[in-house]
């Protein structure tokens, strides 16, 4: 890693506005403004590109502890620096699980220790994601780790009574329960989407119905014991109407989506290969308009990646035995500029805003979502939005190459990325 250094951006398109100069001093943002001189500065020539607040990913999967051979916290950290990302929330399903104060420590020491974005673990809301019994939610939040988001994700609660204990529990604190919405009966053995393409194939469906009824489940919860619950990974048209009509009521609910689930839907099964399969399932046309709209109104908060990793042998393989999962911290913003920027369904102030400004607010994140202005500390991240490019795994950062979009061509190459004003990302390459 770099040390601190003066950097004097010149040409930014701040938030794709007109060219600003901004820079840097002793990790805050000093001045933001036109003609700006600093001598002994190290310039960056940024005309034309757009300049970001640092992106915050609500949803991880860094693997370690346990499945290093898919990932480890140095090269999921790495990948993010890479998409952009200043920070991310690390998910629970570790082995161990991140369900006590320990595990959650060791996985928050590695991300200081590498230091190329801040990493804030996700504490489990059951032991061993079993569903059973509560967690340490109390002692990882008193951990150094200071854990304010839990969730059992790639596990629904979905025992009624321990969600509403959780959300009480976590309420004392001001804490969230992020909630990977799928009812385990309506989805035995399911392998994609309920619908047409799954009965042309005779692949198992999953209805959207599973993660419809949990969601509606838990915004009721919510309202009932006055607490935050945050939805993972929102694929349906239906899951948008009921957090529509859930925040409607004024109650405590945000969603998120993946970008996966703004682009892709379930016709590319068709092609069995297994890089498609994911959790939630890609859905229909219908499905990933209804999301675009919901992420443009606000209906949905913000993106998170489900950045899943996996070997490729877990992916190498026919359609059942396959994992679940892509990779997705590295093509984030790409997807983002494609499906909602060059649509004009949101502008770049809104990206940092669905990208940035929320996730972190949700995570209840210091130090990051903050505005491009003086005094801010120097999270950014800059973007060359006219490049236009074949997505290669071979050059990801991620220890893992399941990623839907090789070969696609796709918007937006992240050039730089200074957390605390330390650069991670110099000209397309890591320090």
């Amino acid at each position: 890693m770099t040390d601190q250094k003066t950097t004097l951006l010149r040409g930014a398109r701040v938030l794709g506005g007109e060219p600003q100069d901004v820079l840097i001093e002793g990790g805050v943002i000093a001045r933001v403004g036109r003609g700006l001189q600093a001598a002994g500065a190290e310039v960056v020539e940024a005309e034309g590109r757009v300049l970001l607040p640092g992106l915050v990913d609500l949803h991880t999967h860094l693997r370690e502890p346990g499945r290093e051979d898919s990932e480890t916290v140095l090269t999921g950290t790495r990948a993010a620096a890479r998409g952009g990302y200043t920070a991310v929330h690390a998910m629970a399903n570790t082995f161990p699980v991140a369900d006590t104060a320990g595990v959650v420590e060791q996985v928050w020491r590695l991300g200081r220790e590498y230091g190329y974005c801040d990493v804030r673990p996700v504490g489990a809301v059951t032991v061993g994601l079993e569903g059973k019994q509560l967690a340490e939610l109390g002692a990882m939040h008193d951990s150094a780790a200071e854990v304010r988001v839990f969730s059992d994700d790639g596990k629904c609660v979905d025992d009624a009574v321990i969600m509403r204990r959780a959300l009480e529990y976590v309420k004392a604190f001001d804490g969230v329960v992020a909630q990977h919405a799928q009812e385990p009966r309506l989805t035995e053995g399911a392998q994609m989407n309920e619908g047409l393409v799954s009965a042309e194939l005779g692949l198992a469906g999953w209805p959207a119905v599973a993660e419809e009824s949990i969601i509606a489940r838990d915004v009721l919860l919510a309202a009932h014991v006055g607490s935050r619950v945050h939805i993972c990974h929102l694929s349906t048209a239906g899951s948008v109407e009921i957090v529509r009509w859930a925040k409607s009521k004024g109650w405590n609910v945000t969603a998120e989506v993946t970008p996966h689930h703004l682009l892709l839907t379930d016709e590319l099964v068709r092609s069995y290969d297994p890089v498609y399969k994911v959790n939630p399932p890609l859905r229909t046309e219908a499905d990933v308009m209804a999301l675009r709209e919901a992420l443009a109104d606000g209906t949905i908060d913000c993106v998170a990646t489900d950045h899943a990793p996996h070997p490729h042998e877990d992916k190498d393989c026919e359609w059942g035995a396959a994992a679940m999962g892509m990779v997705g911290l590295e093509t984030a913003l790409s997807v983002v500029q494609h499906t909602m920027v060059e649509s004009g369904l949101l502008d770049w102030a809104q990206v940092a805003d669905r990208m940035s400004h929320r996730p972190a607010a949700i995570g209840r994140l210091a130090g990051h979502g903050r505005p491009v202005a003086p005094g801010e500390p120097a999270n950014l991240v800059l973007l060359d939005a006219a490049y236009r490019g074949g997505v290669d795994p071979a050059g990801f950062a991620s220890r893992s190459a399941n990623t839907p979009y090789e070969g696609r061509e796709l918007p937006g190459r992240v050039t730089h990325t200074w957390l605390r004003g330390r650069a991670t990302v110099v000209d397309g390459a890591l320090k």
